[in-house]
Formats: C-alpha cells, sequence, structure tokens
C-alpha cells in the first residue's frame, strides 16, 4: 500500500509532551510509535497565478490531474488576520448580474457579501454558476468557486461545465468533498480565501468569491468541536460558531489593491430561516437572495422570493430614485397580490373590486416577467440564456406597473428577456 502523510493541526497543548490536533485527513492506520515532524508553519496553500484553469483540493494538490501548482505545503499560510481598517474599501456601486429580479430587488454591491438563502433542491448552486458565467464573458474578472462539502458529482459537473463554456481560464476552483474528513472541509474555506487574497493583493483583480456552502461549513465545525470534547450549545451547535463564521466572513473584504465581492449559498435546513447557524451569517451580509420552495412549485425560476430577498444597497442614494420607486411598487403589487390569493383560492379573481382585479393581473405578469432562462440552462430547457440590463428591467416593470403591457397576454412575459421581447408576442 501506498504510504501517505497525515497532515495535523495543534489545536491545544495538553501538557509539555502531549498536543491535540485536528487531523486533515482520514486516521485510518495511525498508531502508536509512528514518526511525527513539526513543520514549526502553520498550513500552506501555494497560491499563484499558476492556480487559474485549476481545480485544487485544501492543500493546493491538483484534482483535475493536472501537474502540481507548487511545491506541497509552501506559499502562503492560510490562518490570517483581515486586513487592518484602514486599508479596507467599504462596498461601492452596483454589479449588475443581467438577472432581473436580483438587479431589481436585491441589487449586488460591488466587493459586498450576499448570501442566497434557500433549502434542498431550490436552485442555488444553479444560480452560483450563472454568476460565474457571467462575471467571466460579461466582466472578463477572477471567479474563485470554493466547495465546502460539496458532492463530487457537482464539483465534477461545474468543472465540466467551466470547460464547456470556455470561463476555466479566468477561474478557479478549490473543494474539501463531502466524502473528506470534517478537518479538511472546516479548512476548506480557509484555503479558499487565501488563494483569493493573493489575487486581491499581489495581482490586483477584482475577485469574484463564491462558496457552496456556508452550512457545510458549519456542520464541519461541529463535528471537529465534539471531537475536541467540547460541550454543544443552543440546537446542537458549537460554542463557537460565531467566532468561527467571523473568521471566515471578515477575511472576505475589498481594500484599495483590488475588490471581493463574495456570494455565498448557505442550506437552509427543513427551510427554517431562523435555525442558529443560517441566522449566524445574516448580520454579516449587505444582501439577502432567499429561494422559496413555494415559487419552485409555481414553476418560476429563479425561484426567488421578492419579500424576504433585500439589499443594503436598494436606497435612491445608490440605487438612484427612479430604481427605488420602481423596486418598491413591484414588491407592494406581489404583497398585495400573495394577501389576496387566498381570496382568489377560495371565492375567485370576480369577488374582488375593479381596483384589486387590475392590481392582480398586473402583479402576475410581474411575477412572470421576473422569470429569466439561464445560460447554463440552455441544454436542459431548450430555452436561449438572457443577460437583461438594469436598465432595461426598470422600464419593463414600469410599463407594467403603468398598464402599459395590460393588453398583452400572462404567458407572454413568462421566461423572456427585456419588455420589447413581450411586446414583440403581439407582432
Amino acid at each position: 500500500m501506498k504510504k501517505k502523510n497525515l497532515v495535523l493541526e495543534v489545536h491545544g497543548h495538553i501538557s509539555d509532551t502531549k498536543i491535540r490536533a485536528i487531523a486533515l485527513g482520514f486516521t485510518q492506520g495511525l498508531k502508536r510509535g509512528m514518526p511525527v515532524r513539526a513543520t514549526g508553519n502553520p498550513l500552506l496553500f501555494p497560491a499563484g497565478a499558476d492556480c487559474l484553469g485549476r481545480a485544487l483540493d485544501n492543500f493546493g494538490a491538483p484534482v483535475d490531474g493536472g501537474p502540481p501548482v507548487t511545491g506541497f505545503l509552501t506559499g502562503l499560510p492560510i490562518h490570517r488576520p483581515p486586513p487592518r481598517l484602514e486599508e479596507q474599501v467599504p462596498p461601492s456601486g452596483i454589479l449588475e448580474t443581467g438577472i432581473k429580479v436580483i438587479d431589481l430587488l436585491a441589487p449586488f454591491p460591488k466587493g459586498g457579501k450576499i448570501g442566497l438563502f434557500g433549502g434542498a433542491g431550490v436552485g442555488k448552486t444553479v444560480l452560483l454558476m450563472e454568476f460565474i458565467y457571467k462575471i467571466a464573458k460579461m466582466y472578463s474578472g477572477i471567479s474563485l468557486f470554493c466547495g465546502v462539502g460539496e458532492r463530487i458529482r457537482e464539483g465534477h459537473e461545474l468543472w465540466r461545465e467551466m470547460q464547456r463554456q470556455g470561463i476555466i481560464e479566468n477561474a478557479a476552483l478549490v473543494f474539501g468533498q463531502m466524502s473528506e474528513s470534517p478537518g479538511i472541509r472546516f479548512r476548506t474555506p480557509l484555503s479558499a480565501i487565501t488563494l483569493a487574497e493573493f489575487f486581491r493583493d499581489s495581482m490586483r483583480k477584482d475577485v469574484l468569491f463564491l462558496m457552496d456552502n456556508i452550512y457545510r461549513f458549519v456542520q464541519a465545525g461541529n463535528e471537529v468541536s465534539v471531537l475536541l470534547g467540547r460541550l454543544t450549545s443552543r440546537v446542537g451547535y458549537q460554542p463557537t460558531l460565531s467566532p468561527e463564521l467571523a473568521q471566515v466572513e471578515e477575511r472576505l473584504v475589498s481594500t484599495k489593491s483590488g475588490t471581493i465581492t463574495s456570494v455565498q449559498a448557505i442550506y437552509v435546513p427543513a427551510d427554517d430561516i431562523t435555525d442558529p447557524a443560517v441566522a449566524a451569517v445574516f448580520p454579516h451580509l449587505d444582501t439577502t437572495v432567499v429561494l422559496s420552495r413555494d415559487i419552485a412549485a409555481k414553476g418560476l425560476y429563479p425561484a426567488i422570493d421578492p419579500m424576504l430577498s433585500k439589499s443594503k444597497f436598494l436606497n435612491p442614494e445608490e440605487a438612484g430614485s427612479r430604481h427605488y420607486e420602481i423596486a418598491s411598487r413591484t414588491v407592494e403589487h406581489l404583497a398585495r397580490y400573495r394577501e389576496l390569493s387566498e381570496i382568489i383560492a377560495m371565492l375567485g379573481i370576480e369577488e374582488l373590486s375593479a381596483q384589486d382585479r387590475v392590481l392582480v393581473k398586473r402583479a402576475r405578469r410581474l411575477e412572470a416577467f421576473l422569470t429569466q432562462p439561464f445560460f447554463l440552462t440552455e441544454e436542459f430547457t431548450g430555452r436561449n440564456g438572457r443577460h437583461v440590463p438594469l436598465s432595461d428591467t426598470i422600464e419593463g416593470c414600469a410599463a407594467v406597473l403603468s398598464g402599459e403591457a395590460d393588453g398583452v397576454p400572462e404567458e407572454a412575459f413568462f421566461m423572456k428577456g427585456a419588455i420589447k421581447e413581450v411586446f414583440s408576442f403581439l407582432g
């Protein structure tokens, strides 16, 4: 059998001769008397420009079958303090994604933190992959994907899809797979952030950092905490949940050298948004995008809940007064439609007042207009992907709200791009 080194990270000194360590790998075959060598260093990640176009593991070793990027355990330490306060630059400006519902209701700040919340199977990973495509194709920026507890099937599909779309050269992937030990999954985000910091500080690039998924990082931390003998805290989570999350989040910041815009998927267990692991992420975010199982059940994709999705940058100063006004009126219409939906289900739309009937019809058109086909799902849906500029999205919603589109059938709005494409349905 081929011998393989097991990396141990010291986590505490029990005595002068004993330590407690996290195993960054599997411990099968470990026994007393085996030689242990102290490196005198923390775990190092071989961050460099040759990481672009590659899929790497937690140590920077290739998992794509290619040659090593640099020597094993060389490079930058993964445990680093965040930039000093005077070095940091606050998020500024809106990063257009070309996805209508996001750009209108939950705009992404350039250099900010965005969270995608949702239960299993509502489209978080598809949305992340679409962002990678958009950044590579539309902005020519660097994308870094961090897979924490990623299924090997998902990782392989992402890697192959990025190769097929020709965007792998401007991206790097760092995986801590679901089958790996909890120590590896727990340290994968720090390795990926170290690489993102290199792109930001040394290459002076704007970086899109995508993580799938923060909840699995919390789970790995919980497993490590139990192995270290700590008592559990609220709902069985580790008592160190908040500082562990802060270790990751506080380093995902922008500096004068470049920006890091982070988009993080957060699995919501049992669709409970108040779960401690989910709630602990909220204070770190600038934008919250919540995916809804009810909206997905209607066949409306992306299945983003317009009531729960919020952005600190949706205000007249940052987004502009027209954008803010149209977004506010859109949310008002959709909220009122949601209130009236039970009455419609029981009594029918005819029982509503004339004013409410008009509002419901416009809200349904808005709901359909905010759907959109993605580039990365073309081969599955048969619909060509659409990139819709924010100005077109605002004009389209304004046309629906003003009644200009009242004569257009509802089905004409579904899975279309700009409003001119909807009007072309009438010939």
